[in-house]
């Protein structure tokens, strides 16, 4: 939860109706609960869930789950003293820019 909080995400008031952990207000306005490692749509009562709300696309979720993934390796890499295990982890880094700007492409088709 401390590197959610030092990545620039706000902790709210919410918290996760699934395990009840607190919720996290990340950058790009989303909803996420680090317990669970998933986006939280809340719903108000007597509110109807549209499709659009309901879950992100497939895409989206890929894009918060490899962002997300970035960040971690962006942390390791900062901790890191190792040129092994800086090689290993530039190369991971490589790969999932590589894959986001994959799913950007996707989405603008």
């Amino acid at each position: 939860m401390a590197d959610l909080l030092m990545k620039g995400a706000t902790l709210t008031d919410l918290s996760c109706p699934a395990c009840s952990s607190p919720l996290f207000r990340l950058q790009d306005g989303t909803l996420w609960c680090e317990s669970d490692e998933k986006k939280v749509v809340i719903v108000k009562e007597g509110e109807k869930l549209t499709e659009s709300s309901s879950a992100a696309p497939t895409y989206d979720k890929l894009e918060i789950t490899l962002l997300a993934k970035v960040q971690d390796i962006q942390c390791k890499i900062e901790k890191t003293e190792s040129i092994d295990e800086l090689q290993k982890l530039t190369g991971a880094l490589l790969e999932l820019l590589n894959s986001l700007d994959r799913i950007k492409k996707m989405k603008k088709a």
